[in-house]
């Protein structure tokens, strides 16, 4: 299932930055989060890969998005300044961004090298 994130949501799920200073990441379960707009076509063209991934990979990673017109000082604190931005975040070590529309095998080969997930 995609959750859609709000600042404090996201500081329970992801990162608590008024708390920690260094990156200290929340969650259990890797995650990716989708900066995004309603009115962005590259945006909706990942919105599908998203869901069919989220079904594809279940509770091995959550999948998140992050409207960037609502939560504007979200997508300030990341520096996006193009979307979509894409947040993949392991359990351990540095997340990493990537932009624009990614294919679906992009997807699959990040879970793999930086979350540490694959479907089976």
């Amino acid at each position: 299932m995609i959750e859609h994130l709000t600042l404090d949501t996201f500081k329970t799920k992801v990162f608590n930055f008024e708390v920690n200073k260094d990156w200290k990441f929340e969650g259990s379960t890797p995650c990716i989060i989708d900066f995004y707009a309603d009115w962005c076509g590259p945006c909706k063209m990942v919105a599908p890969i998203l869901e069919e991934l989220s079904k594809e990979y279940g509770n091995k990673l959550d999948i998140y998005k992050v409207d960037t017109e609502d939560q504007r000082e979200l997508a300030a604190m990341f520096g996006v300044q193009s979307i979509p931005s894409l947040l993949f975040v392991p359990t351990d070590g540095k997340p990493q961004m990537a932009m624009g529309a990614l294919p679906k095998e992009t997807f699959v080969q990040a879970f793999k090298e930086v979350l540490g997930v694959t479907k089976d």
